[in-house]
């Protein structure tokens, strides 16, 4: 069995940006994460953004102290629970991890760290397609979200901005 440990990212380490961009970069190459390589500005900018972003986290999962998993996070705020939340803004294990127990260690640190800023909720994003990560949520104890049943399930919407 693989050792895997999770670190948090420290944005101003050279050694951190690099596995975060290569890891957001192998994300963003996947069908799941849009089949495109990240843009030259993102790969140069990210990690100083998010350094300065206050409610960002990023954790890198190591297997055998290779890379094999990111998770980007932002605390938010639930009005209705009064109280932090943490979203999971991407999750990514490369193929050759998965199946390993990587993404389990992602969330469980992911959820202690939600813990000790008194967040009411952990949420995500999923695309309805991504069968193997489904599975993975839902083994965790992740659904749909609802306030009412009759009125279904809360649905991921956005609009793209002029720059």
């Amino acid at each position: 069995m693989a050792d895997i440990t999770i670190r948090n990212i420290d944005y101003a380490d050279p050694g951190d940006a690099a596995d975060l961009m290569e890891l957001l970069d192998y994300y963003a190459r996947d069908p799941m994460g849009g089949g495109e390589p990240l843009n030259p500005e993102a790969k140069a900018t990210l990690a100083a953004k998010m350094q300065d972003y206050p409610t960002a986290f990023s954790l890198i999962a190591y297997s055998d102290g290779a890379p094999a998993g990111l998770a980007n996070c932002f605390v938010g705020f639930s009005t209705f629970a009064a109280k932090p939340l943490v979203n999971i803004h991407d999750v990514i294990v490369k193929s050759e991890f998965r199946g390993q127990g990587v993404g389990k260690a992602l969330f469980a640190e992911i959820e202690t760290i939600a813990a000790d800023k008194g967040a009411c909720k952990v949420t995500l994003e999923v695309l309805s397609g991504n069968e193997p990560a489904k599975a993975l949520y839902a083994s965790l104890g992740y659904g749909d979200y609802q306030l009412d049943p009759d009125m279904g399930h809360a649905l991921f919407w956005q609009k793209e901005l002029a720059a």
